[in-house]
């Protein structure tokens, strides 16, 4: 298995899970939930969240071709879901419609808040172009940065203001942008060839 590690892809990996997971822009709303109910979590929030990502990486091919849908066609509709999550990132405007938090346990730090539909699906779309290897330790670099955030999440927001936190939030869609529309052209270059080929 460790013949496959590649620093570029767990680089890229990384990138684009932080990017979509975005737990530094979603620094008010767990803010707003620890004063709301005193106590975050934080340990078993990014355990359960990052077991969600991994077992989706390996299981969710499996659901896939059980259905009849392939890791390229998934790839597509990923690359679309991330897209539009950028497009929140960069206009600042909410396309998704989120539910209303009531408790700050699994639900909602870990799913949907961490581990939600876009970073189940970004998993598995990046599984089509990185080896596993490579995007498990992606997962678990995010999963400590995603620890350490919600243990010193107030800290942060104190210090690097809510203008900070913006231009952080729109540097990174417009790289999840670039992501999503590199995730697209190379899947659909893909289906195109086995296409062609069938």
């Amino acid at each position: 298995m460790f013949d496959y590690f590649s620093w570029k892809e767990i680089l890229t990996s990384t990138m684009v899970l932080f990017a979509v997971i975005d737990i530094v822009g979603s620094i008010p709303i767990i803010v707003s939930l620890k004063k709301k109910f005193g106590h975050i979590e934080s340990g078993k929030a990014t355990l359960v969240a990052g077991a969600l990502m991994i077992a989706f990486l390996f299981v969710g091919e499996s659901i896939l071709k059980f259905i009849g849908i392939d890791v390229n066609s998934f790839a597509i509709a990923g690359a679309f879901v991330i897209f539009i999550i950028a497009l929140e990132m960069i206009l600042g405007i909410q396309i998704q419609r989120h539910g209303e938090a009531t408790s700050a346990s699994i639900v909602p730090i870990a799913f949907p808040l961490i581990a939600g539909a876009g970073t189940l699906t970004t998993t598995l779309s990046l599984k089509a172009e990185f080896h596993d290897i490579n995007i498990i330790l992606g997962i678990i670099l995010n999963t400590a940065v995603v620890y350490l955030v919600l243990k010193s999440a107030t800290w942060i927001e104190k210090r690097m203001g809510d203008g900070t936190l913006k231009v952080i939030e729109k540097v990174f869609g417009i790289v999840l942008l670039a992501i999503a529309i590199k995730l697209f052209t190379a899947n659909f270059a893909q289906l195109f060839q086995n296409y062609v080929h069938f």
